[in-house]
């Protein structure tokens, strides 16, 4: 048929938030998360979320739709909770949100929190080719929709708005780091292309003692 280059070439364009993939340097392999707790009448958290630190509970909540200005604590894994319904222990990649959890328990969050660590995240729009692409490498981009999530699967929808990256932003979450090579989302033109980023405004990077300063 005369569009078989358009289906052959389309991506599956499917947001997936922030997947880890490595880190820095000669270690390849993925930074374990660390544990947080997390408050019983918080908003959803999805895994591949990104979060940040409340300083009010001592606990790790979900960032903004762009996490713009934000200092990131790290990304959502899964967490650990009594069920406010069955009383027994639930292991979910999605924390629910208010009401789901018992609260003469603690609720507690796992985060890939390592300042080393680096993510894949789909492309919210299209880069033109892949030499536009490439030309973005150690920009600065924002996060589109860095609150929302599949409340069948539990993974975030969160994705990098490709059109805000810049090289004089520092306040941007996310830097680009390189493009993920992968076959089902290769087609530039088009939104859903992979690229591989690490969180520019780190909370355990910070010298402020305020982690959730922006």
């Amino acid at each position: 048929p005369s569009n078989l280059k358009e289906l052959k070439m389309a991506n599956a364009n499917v947001s997936f938030g922030l997947k880890p993939v490595g880190k820095h340097g000669s270690s390849p392999a993925t930074q374990g998360t660390s544990q947080y707790f997390i408050a019983s009448d918080a908003s959803a958290i999805f895994q591949g979320s990104p979060v940040r630190a409340e300083l009010t509970g001592g606990t790790i909540q979900i960032a903004t739709a762009t996490c713009d200005g934000v200092q990131l604590l790290g990304v959502f894994a899964g967490c650990e909770y009594v069920d406010a319904t069955t009383g027994k222990l639930k292991f979910s990649n999605t924390w629910p949100g208010s009401g789901s959890a018992n609260t003469n328990f603690d609720i507690k969050g796992f985060v890939y929190d390592d300042p080393a660590q680096r993510f894949i995240i789909a492309s919210d729009g299209t880069n033109t080719d892949r030499a536009t692409a490439k030309a973005d490498i150690f920009k600065t981009a924002e996060i589109e929709g860095g609150t929302g999530g599949n409340t069948t699967t539990g993974i975030s929808t969160a994705q990098i708005d490709i059109s805000t990256a810049e090289d004089t932003d520092t306040s941007n979450p996310l830097m680009i780091l390189g493009i993920h090579e992968d076959v089902t989302n290769a087609d530039h033109s088009a939104a859903g292309v992979s690229y591989i980023v690490k969180i520019n405004n780190h909370a355990l990077n910070s010298s402020d003692v305020d982690a959730t300063a922006s």
